[in-house]
């Protein structure tokens, strides 16, 4: 192949997944607007008429994504298609196996079940533990990746977008870290946290971090050092509307 053509083939290649890609972040974001109210999701009504949800993968399943130091774009592409990515997914597990009172009801859900996403065929635990948490130091992701429970960071009704993500990951992180997901008791001085903090217990204390240094960071109102840290049990009830 001549290098004119080569480039000329790699071009429209390029600009066809950029397309994609772009595509698949409108229609997530109109989806999401559309299905899902303050945090909850309206299974009932996705499940009656798929074909949006449908639509979606399949354009997801198109899309060449990659991270590569030399585009720094890249990464914000990357990490916010994976991040729309994984929640629509969780959506097509729970209307697959509608009507169900929590994921947890079914064997695999997270770890066995796989999804046809850029050419992959993967599972959620595959876009969250290898995709994204293996590859970034950010702890913000657990915030905004939302496992279909009440448990999980609430599922906001817009898509995460590669030119906000990052004040998308900071809001959300502080939305958390200000509400459900802990629990201040300053009397008996103790503090509550998701189970989310006991279990990815080595994403909170990074470079000498403690749980509280991690906290402290998106709180309006600082928790003392000394405080005791412990965990509530986590909701896996269905974040249904």
């Amino acid at each position: 192949m001549k290098l004119h053509t080569f480039l000329v083939a790699l071009l429209i290649t390029f600009t066809v997944s950029a397309q994609d890609l772009n595509s698949f972040f409108a229609k997530t974001n109109t989806f999401l607007k559309t299905h899902v109210k303050n945090g909850k999701v309206d299974y009932k009504t996705i499940h009656k008429d798929q074909s949006t949800l449908d639509e979606l993968l399949k354009i997801a399943d198109g899309i060449s994504v990659e991270a590569s130091d030399a585009n720094p774009d890249s990464y914000r592409n990357y990490q916010a298609f994976w991040i729309n990515a994984y929640n629509i997914s969780v959506i097509k597990g729970i209307i697959d196996n509608y009507p169900t009172k929590s994921p947890l009801d079914h064997k695999g859900f997270f770890d066995k079940t796989t999804y046809s996403l850029a050419g992959k065929n993967i599972t959620l635990n595959d876009i969250e533990h290898k995709l994204l948490r293996a590859k970034f130091n950010d702890a913000r992701f657990h915030f905004v990746l939302v496992c279909g429970a009440l448990g999980c960071p609430p599922l906001i009704s817009e898509a995460y977008m590669p030119n906000t993500l990052n004040a998308q990951l900071d809001q959300q992180t502080k939305i958390a870290l200000n509400g459900t997901f802990l629990k201040v008791n300053t009397k008996k001085k103790k503090v509550e946290a998701s189970e989310i903090m006991k279990w990815y217990k080595e994403d909170f204390t990074i470079d000498g971090m403690s749980e509280i240094d991690f906290i402290n960071q998106y709180r309006r109102e600082k928790i003392p050092d000394n405080y005791k840290l412990s965990y509530f049990t986590y909701n896996w009830n269905l974040n249904k509307q």
